[in-house]
């Protein structure tokens, strides 16, 4: 704790910049509360480093408060709009493609399991297919393989 109170401009830059590295890689900027206090720490411990703030506990505590207040009010709008513009696109998978005769029929409203690569698989299709055709899987969700008749 003394080299702390004896760094505290490095100390609070240093807090500043682990908050910022845990905001965008661990929580994939999905948060912004940790970006805010470290974008505050940061320059809140620059502003120390260039004698702009007393090098006190107090002044830093208040500093980082007042910084994070200010940031979060001029930032929230941008990032949440910068957050709500994802682009989405169809994740391509190594099992789209896959072929494999069905040991039971599916439909609507049979969803039969097909063991592939340990993994129990549900299997669903618009069509109705009979046991023994030869199906592609077109699409994969979460423990489901979406099928259809492969056509030679």
């Amino acid at each position: 704790m003394n080299w702390v109170s004896n760094n505290l401009p490095e100390s609070l830059i240093m807090a500043g910049l682990a908050f910022l590295v845990i905001e965008v890689v661990v929580l994939g900027f999905s948060t912004f509360v940790l970006f805010f206090v470290g974008l505050a720490a940061v320059v809140a411990g620059g502003l120390m480093t260039f004698g702009v703030v007393p090098d006190s506990m107090l002044s830093a505590l208040f500093s980082v408060a007042v910084l994070t207040a200010l940031s979060a009010m001029i930032l929230w709008r941008p990032l949440k709009s910068m957050q709500g513009n994802v682009e989405s696109k169809k994740v391509t998978n190594d099992l789209v493609g896959y072929s494999f005769i069905l040991n039971d029929a599916v439909s609507r409203t049979k969803n039969p399991v097909y063991r592939y690569s340990g993994v129990d698989w549900n299997l669903s299709s618009e069509q109705e297919l009979s046991a023994g055709t030869l199906v592609e899987v077109t699409g994969v969700a979460v423990g489901q393989f979406i099928v259809q008749a492969k056509v030679s």
